[in-house]
């Protein structure tokens, strides 16, 4: 099981490694991660009675650990406010600062008033009036010292330590060399005063915590903006949501809604749950959960999710998923357990970092050491040894990689892919070998008219197979019905179904049938036997009367409108696309042919689909298995990557790392274009991290002396820098942009919207009906003028009291519809 903790006090990547390190050696742990960003720690266990032992240790190596069952993790009103203090921190100490870097170096550039401190005689005025200025800045930014040197009591020093240390340093220097200037000062030693007044270091301690403090503060503004896909999403739910009890509308709170409510939802509204379309119609947009840029319409019988708009419509819905099951609650989940886990890049960046403050604070004991031996003085070799503790924190080092992973998966989500892991997220760009199943991922899933061979005149054949299939459950027969949408269904009597055959009714007197070869040759009709369409993986549904033969209408399960773009999209970033069916190997070569697929894993029985992609493995390829069927599973499991289509199983969509909200394969090729980006952007995150590190400590540590020389000031100043160069190069993620841009053409079986125009003129008629009260009377009233022949749309205003017709319609029979369902016509 998993157990989630809220740990504090963490503030570098030496942090989250010790944290991790402790709570790993915990007998029963089996795994631990860290997320130093949101200060939570995940831990693998048999049962939560190791949770006890965990808390103790975490607070041994210096740190805090609450169980999440105990304490609620942070929210966005404890970080502003955690934000608020941190900013009035860094401008009382910038306040004191300033007036003490007025007095200490004002007369360098001829500013008043500050000649008569650096006066000998008064030079223990001038040393105590910078020790007065200087105490509220560390009053104020107390907190490194506190965390600091408890990290060093309990042998993890951390980021914390290195700042205490360093400016503790040169605070102590400074009172030390105070007294040693009282004590000269009455023995008339100006030589000893000289020397001390003019290497105090007051002000590197008030510049390095001041500077610090600033750094932190930026970056963590920044940080703060990795978790705004999250925040989008969540801002997307609706806090209310109106629903139908006991016939009235009432308007609740949205988490009171309960499964099986009806739910009403008018244009431009969000929708507050998952449910089924029960009446009415609607364009909703999707663009938050699936990444679809245009409205999708729905009518009764589609679903809907949760925090998707309503952009144009009215419906009503039944509530299906509340609460934490719903689509956007899921995908708020995998968005924050995937940013909360770690690439296998960060192990590297993770192992460094646990070594490195340890390392870092003998550098500067031994550049210390050095200089002194040297002979350069204790005040060249104390500043030498502070710059190197203060330029080599490793805040940059420890955000190099979980910053752009977070706002990668944030990016992603934004779009409609789903990573679930960041390990998923950084694999993804190593794959050379793309496998596609192909029902339902590559193809619709479902059949679709493909060729209509008519012997009489087709209206005749088209006419017959709609009325003959209106009763048919078979999914050829919704092929055919959908494919004749604008045919009108004449009645038919004596319906009969013939299993394993066909049906047969009587219509017009005559007894018409529709079916297999078989049920033609049975009745005696010769019929062609259309071997060329099933080779194209297309069967043949015969039509015939007692007598005659009308023609046939073949089916299949077609590409999907964008399949071939996308193979084709894939291909020219130098991938190989193989696609792996379970159907004979013509049908699966003329699939592949048409989506511009050249190798072919055909024949394969459901379980050995996994069996076939570790093969291609074992050949040396790394895999991503794009799947949307249970038989896919173990295949999505077994591949490097798997990534499973959003409209597929849950089964699929639990056993994949990627998922694919939009129902497209197009998305695939938008995928690998993040992960590559976002791989990219760590790479480089780790470079400067490491070559600032590399460059900064030999600086810092004085290889370039004479020539330059690098103060504690100089050195916080970069280190803060650092840190906030590596999250503003990683929040550059945000606005990405996949280079290949989907353009999916209309399906074939659709006409176009300018199709629709030239065979139907548009006509705009508003008809004005009186008792029409509430919105059940809108929903019925455009439900009637709709079922009129040549009616596009019809939308009801009920302020105006008026119905707004499209198209091209007989409108006395409108008007006779709308009477007959209870209303007045009038004008």
């Amino acid at each position: 099981m998993k157990i989630k903790f809220q740990v504090s006090g963490m503030t570098c990547a030496a942090c989250s490694a010790r944290v991790e390190k402790v709570t790993s050696q915990v007998p029963g742990v089996d795994r631990v991660e860290v997320n130093l960003l949101k200060g939570t720690m995940v831990v693998e266990a048999p049962s939560n009675s190791v949770v006890p032992s965990i808390v103790e240790a975490v607070s041994k190596a210096g740190y805090g650990a609450a169980f999440f069952g105990q304490k609620a993790a942070k929210t966005d009103n404890d970080q502003e406010a955690a934000m608020k203090r941190m900013k009035i921190r860094i401008l009382w100490s910038f306040a004191f600062l300033i007036v003490l870097m007025y007095f200490t170096m004002g007369h360098m550039v001829g500013l008043p008033f500050t000649h008569w401190l650096h006066v000998r005689e008064n030079a223990v005025v001038s040393a105590l009036m910078q020790l007065m200025l200087t105490i509220p800045v560390v009053f104020l930014n107390r907190t490194y010292y506190v965390k600091g040197f408890k990290a060093l009591w309990y042998r993890s020093p951390n980021m914390d330590s290195l700042i205490a240390v360093g400016s503790a340093s040169a605070l102590i220097y400074g009172i030390i060399a105070l007294f040693r200037m009282s004590w000269a000062l009455g023995r008339e030693d100006w030589q000893v005063v000289q020397q001390y007044s003019e290497n105090l270091y007051f002000e590197s301690a008030a510049m390095i915590l001041t500077l610090i403090t600033l750094g932190k503060f930026l970056e963590t503004r920044a940080k703060g903006k990795t978790g705004d896909a999250v925040r989008r999403l969540m801002d997307l739910s609706p806090k209310t949501a109106v629903v139908l009890r006991d016939g009235k509308e009432v308007t609740i709170p949205a988490e009171e809604v309960k499964t099986g409510d009806h739910v009403v939802v008018r244009s431009g509204e969000a929708i507050p749950v998952d449910g089924t379309v029960l009446e009415g119609r609607g364009a909703v947009d999707q663009s938050a959960l699936t990444g679809e840029s245009v409205p999708v319409e729905k009518s009764a019988g589609d679903t809907v999710s949760a925090a998707t708009i309503n952009t144009e419509g009215y419906f009503i819905f039944r509530a299906d998923k509340i609460g934490e099951d719903t689509t956007l609650s899921q995908v708020i989940r995998l968005v924050e357990e995937a940013g909360g886990s770690k690439a296998p890049i960060a192990r590297l960046a993770d192992k460094i970092s646990g070594i490195f403050v340890p390392v870092v604070m003998a550098v500067a004991l031994l550049t210390f050491a050095v200089w002194m031996f040297i002979g350069n003085g204790v005040e060249f070799a104390l500043s030498a040894a502070i710059s190197v503790l203060v330029i080599s924190c490793p805040c940059a080092l420890g955000l190099a990689t979980p910053v752009a992973v977070m706002v990668g998966i944030g990016r992603g989500a934004g779009m409609g892919v789903l990573f679930k892991t960041a390990q998923a997220l950084e694999e993804l760009h190593k794959v050379d070998t793309v496998v596609l199943d192909k029902t339902g991922t590559l193809t619709t899933g479902k059949p679709a008219v493909t060729d209509v061979i008519s012997v009489v005149d087709q209206s005749r054949l088209l006419s017959v197979a709609v009325a003959l299939e209106a009763r048919s459950e078979h999914p050829f027969a919704r092929a055919i019905l959908e494919y004749c949408k604008n045919e009108p269904i004449r009645e038919v009597s004596e319906f009969q179904t013939l299993p394993g055959k066909g049906v047969k009714a009587l219509l017009d007197g005559k007894t018409y049938y529709g079916g297999n070869r078989a049920l033609m040759l049975e009745l005696g009709i010769e019929v062609p036997s259309f071997d060329d369409l099933k080779t194209e993986g297309k069967t043949p549904l015969y039509f015939a009367s007692n007598t005659e033969y009308l023609g046939a209408i073949a089916a299949a399960d077609v590409l999907k409108p964008d399949s071939a773009e996308a193979v084709r999209a894939i291909r020219e970033l130098g991938l190989d696309v193989v696609m792996l069916t379970g159907d004979n190997e013509k049908t699966a070569v003329s699939i592949a042919q048409n989506a511009g697929i050249t190798r072919v894993i055909a024949d394969v029985l459901p379980g050995d689909k996994a069996g076939k992609i570790r093969e291609l493995m074992d050949g040396g390829r790394r895999v991503l298995m794009v799947g949307d069927g249970i038989n896919d599973a173990p295949a999505l499991v077994t591949a490097n990557v798997g990534m499973a289509v959003g409209t597929g199983t849950d089964i699929a969509m639990d056993s994949a790392d990627v998922v694919l909200m939009h129902g497209s394969v197009s998305r695939i090729r938008s995928a690998l274009e993040l992960s590559k980006a976002t791989v990219r952007n760590i790479k480089q995150n780790l470079f400067w991290a490491f070559f600032y590190n590399t460059l900064g400590i030999p600086v810092a540590a004085g290889v370039l002396y004479p020539f330059f020389t690098m103060s504690p000031m100089l050195g916080a100043a970069a280190m803060s820098m650092s840190s906030v160069f590596v999250v503003t190069n990683a929040l550059r993620l945000r606005f990405f942009k996949p280079k290949y841009q989907p353009n999916t053409p209309v399906s074939a079986c659709e006409p176009t919207a300018e199709e629709k125009l030239k065979e139907e003129p548009e006509m705009n008629t508003v008809i004005y009906v009186n008792g029409m009260m509430c919105p059940h009377c809108k929903a019925r009233v455009e439900s009637v003028c709709k079922a009129q022949e040549g009616v596009l749309d019809a939308v009801v205003d009920l302020q105006e009291k008026s119905v707004t017709l499209t198209g091209s319609a007989d409108l006395e029979a409108v008007k006779k519809a709308i009477v007959e369902a209870g209303y007045e016509v009038v004008g």
